[in-house]
């Protein structure tokens, strides 16, 4: 839809209609910014970014499809003061900002809280968290409102979340600058704003990068990036492929097996012992998170890769890393399952794998945030699966109603007690009636549950696991 008489320049910032591609929709012409822009044999091409949606979508177009007439020219940022009294060229980030006023806590509940159904199924439920009765809000909304746990901030460690209904705490925290994906603030660079590997290939997938990932800048111009499928070093042409599979001992992720059934295996992997193979599995892995940014001290980490079994050999799926050590009670810090076998159940196992570790470490866990938006979902979907599991096989005792605290839900399910509540409050169970607090399971939510239930196929069998946790407290330097 370009003039082709118009001399408007279009440079980098300008905003702008772009015909976008939709095969399973309408195509559309949503605005996008023009990040960046190069020329090839002759012709011009405009890396976009469309606003409002996912930077998996951004990509390359051409000319014809801008709509020039109603191009935006970038506005120049005045300049403002900052939190701190030194001017910048725009307000301080929400993660850079933490409210300094505390939130006002709710009574105690001393004694158990009755939790009711609809005539499907009722609980008792004595919940130990701090909660505001109804009449302590505004409004009659009968929600119940966040825990606010008094967690002591560390100076030097603090947690990240950029969904602040997921929060533990529901105040926005600063990124973590530990991990070996830590979270990314670097957006305002425009190099690691556009992807830079066109295609990646391994084994006998071929891979669309979503997002920047700092490969070595000699093999970003490459059509396609070739990767071992088993110890995940990248080399720059198919011939070079094929000599160092010559070379290549390994057909399994290197580490130990902990688990197999089927033709599911997870292996467990030392970022100290297997630094090479951990580094290659970052790089690769940042090639679909974008709210990560490499970190390349992998000594403090094990990742757990979860792999399906062949003739040919033990081929990765998606895998998992978390802190050896973790202050957060963290038990994963980056998760991925790789897109060719996404939609398919492997996110939720990678899931449940995880919490099976931390029954077995005998703790509860949480995982490290922020969340990407596909991790956000998987999680939500999996502690809502678990939590309405656990309610839905309670029994009556004595001809009472069943009864469960948050803290044995926890217990059993090794979810963050903070985790339990909010699945709760976002499936919209608990509810305040005549004084005290209800858990309302209704007919739909059975149904969907149990649906859900029969579309899931893939389980952690824990008789399978043949897994030891290690004090790495008394390791020294792991």
């Amino acid at each position: 839809m370009v003039d082709s008489s118009s001399s408007v320049e279009i440079v980098e910032g300008c905003r702008l209609p772009v015909l976008r591609k939709n095969q399973e929709h309408e195509d559309e012409w949503p605005l996008a910014e023009i990040l960046s822009v190069k020329e090839v044999s002759g012709r011009k091409l405009y890396y976009v970014h469309y606003i409002d949606f996912n930077k998996r979508l951004d990509e390359w177009v051409t000319t014809e499809r801008l709509d020039v007439k109603k191009l935006q020219f970038p506005k120049k940022e005045a300049k403002t003061p900052t939190k701190n009294g030194l001017s910048g060229s725009r307000p301080s980030s929400p993660e850079r900002e933490v409210s300094a006023t505390a939130p006002s806590r709710g009574k105690t509940l001393p004694t158990p809280v009755q939790v009711e159904f609809t005539s499907f199924m009722c609980l008792f439920v004595v919940h130990e968290q701090r909660l505001v009765p109804p009449q302590q809000q505004n409004g009659t909304a009968r929600r119940l409102i966040p825990p606010q746990p008094g967690r002591k901030r560390k100076a030097n460690c603090e947690g990240a979340n950029e969904d602040s209904q997921d929060s533990s705490d529901g105040i926005p925290t600063a990124p973590r600058m530990t991990g070996s994906l830590v979270s990314d603030r670097s957006h305002d660079d425009i190099v690691t704003r556009m992807k830079n590997i066109e295609c990646i290939e391994l084994g006998r997938h071929r891979l669309k990068p979503w997002y920047f990932s700092p490969y070595p800048q000699e093999l970003t111009t490459l059509p396609i990036l070739y990767l071992c499928e088993f110890c995940l070093k990248y080399v720059k042409s198919l011939k070079c492929l094929q000599r160092h599979l010559t070379k290549c001992n390994l057909r399994h992720p290197p580490g130990n097996e902990i688990y197999r059934k089927g033709t599911i295996s997870f292996f467990e992997i030392d970022g100290r012992k297997n630094k090479n193979y951990s580094q290659n599995l970052c790089l690769l892995a940042k090639c679909f998170l974008d709210h990560k940014t490499l970190y390349y001290d992998t000594d403090p980490f094990l990742f757990y890769v979860m792999t399906e079994y062949d003739s040919k050999g033990f081929h990765i799926v998606g895998y998992f890393s978390k802190e050896k050590e973790s202050t957060e009670d963290y038990n994963v810090a980056c998760i991925l399952t790789l897109p060719p076998y996404q939609r398919r159940g492997y996110g939720k196992l990678l899931i449940e794998f995880s919490y099976e570790l931390s029954k077995v470490e005998g703790k509860t866990g949480t995982p490290e945030k922020p969340l990407s938006d596909l991790g956000l979902l998987s999680y939500r979907s999996y502690w809502s699966q678990t939590i309405l599991e656990i309610l839905m096989d309670l029994k009556p005792e004595n001809g009472e109603r069943p009864q469960i605290t948050i803290n044995e839900i926890s217990e059993i399910t090794s979810v963050k007690k903070e985790d339990v509540i909010s699945t709760l409050q976002y499936l919209n169970l608990i509810n305040y009636y005549k004084g005290q607090y209800i858990l309302t399971l209704s007919e739909d939510i059975v149904e969907g549950h149990e649906k859900a239930m029969q579309k899931r196929h893939l389980r952690i069998d824990p008789k399978c696991l043949h897994f030891t946790p290690k004090d790495w407290s008394k390791r020294g330097k792991w």
